[in-house]
């Protein structure tokens, strides 16, 4: 079966063709970084613009290199995300769905993160403890089957992605946050600053990073000259201080979960410290851990391609009415 996937809940216009028989067999991405970088996050209504410009001509440049001209099914965003956003892709994939005379399914963009570790191989095999962190989500995630996952700790404020993109808006370095901050913190002094790990005391595996962003500010403004060495002092202690965070509630859900197997997903899931604390941390506990390819890390089109193949093969799909979800809960979803 052959399948086109569609992701556009935020600001990446991502396709793909996954073939449930020979796995992926392509796939395109178009960034809208520069776009929202002048603004220093992302603007809603650009995105959506950007969409609609662009997601045809990359579905049809995707067929001809996978030379292909018809597909059996098509896997599309529904949320959570943009409303905006979301619905460019919704409408599209629905649209040529009926055109084509083939089924389409809605497809979960949490889930789908959640799913990329399996695009290839070592693939980890159910159940798993998932680590969800993105710009938008930092939720910890135990996946019994496909489709039955119980929330086990969240972000009570900002995600973990988010609080990336918000301190190096403070520093100036650009953006996406993320590795500009993971870039500037390798010139970082080790010793000179030390954030709050915050919740890591409370008896629970939520996460609030608000808290740790003022504390940056608070040292930002404490600073009687800023210069390049500051900030990349400032940028290692908050990276560091997310990372040991998340470490430390990853090993506490996989000791009390007594679950072996630790998945990695989201865009922040492709910061190197974080892969290499984890990596550690999970050895010595005799867990096994498994992260998408990079490029799967962030929003993309194969994803939503996979994990739409799973519902397709298991009649799952959507009526000509379709919705699509700015909030929607993972758990629940219908099991396949």
């Amino acid at each position: 079966m052959l399948v086109l996937g569609i992701e556009t809940s935020c600001d990446e216009t991502g396709v793909a063709i996954y073939d449930t028989e020979n796995g992926l067999l392509g796939h395109n991405l178009y960034s809208q970084v520069e776009l929202h970088a002048q603004y220093g996050g992302v603007v809603p209504e650009l995105a959506s613009r950007d969409h609609v410009r662009k997601l045809i001509p990359l579905i049809q440049k995707l067929f001809d290199q996978c030379q292909i001209k018809t597909v059996d099914g098509i896997a599309y965003t529904a949320g959570p995300g943009l409303i905006g956003a979301l619905l460019v892709g919704a409408t599209v994939g629905r649209s040529l769905a009926w055109a084509w005379q083939i089924p389409a399914i809605g497809v979960h963009h949490m889930e789908g993160h959640l799913l990329a570790a399996m695009l290839e191989p070592p693939v980890p095999k159910l159940p798993f403890l998932a680590l969800l962190v993105s710009g938008g989500h930092t939720q910890l995630v135990q996946a019994d089957a496909i489709g039955k996952y119980s929330i086990l700790g969240e972000s009570l404020d900002d995600a973990a992605g988010e609080a990336f993109d918000k301190v190096a808006k403070l520093l100036e370095i650009g953006y996406p946050g993320g590795p500009a901050i993971a870039q500037l913190a390798k010139k970082g002094n080790v010793n000179k600053f030390r954030f709050t790990r915050p919740m890591i005391h409370q008896a629970n595996l939520n996460f609030s990073f608000s808290g740790l962003k003022t504390q940056v500010l608070t040292t930002w403004k404490a600073q009687q000259n800023i210069d390049e060495q500051v900030k990349a002092d400032i940028a290692y202690a908050f990276e560091d201080a997310v990372v040991d965070t998340l470490v430390i509630k990853c090993r506490r859900a996989l000791q009390e979960t007594d679950l072996k197997r630790l998945i990695i997903a989201g865009g922040v899931g492709a910061n190197q410290k974080l892969r290499t604390a984890l990596t550690q941390m999970t050895a010595t506990i005799g867990a096994t851990i498994y992260y998408p390819h990079p490029i799967f890390c962030t929003d993309n089109g194969a994803m939503i391609a996979y994990a739409g193949a799973l519902r397709l093969m298991a009649n799952q799909s959507e009526s000509l009415s379709f919705n699509a979800y700015p909030r929607w809960k993972m758990d629940s979803l219908t099991i396949v």
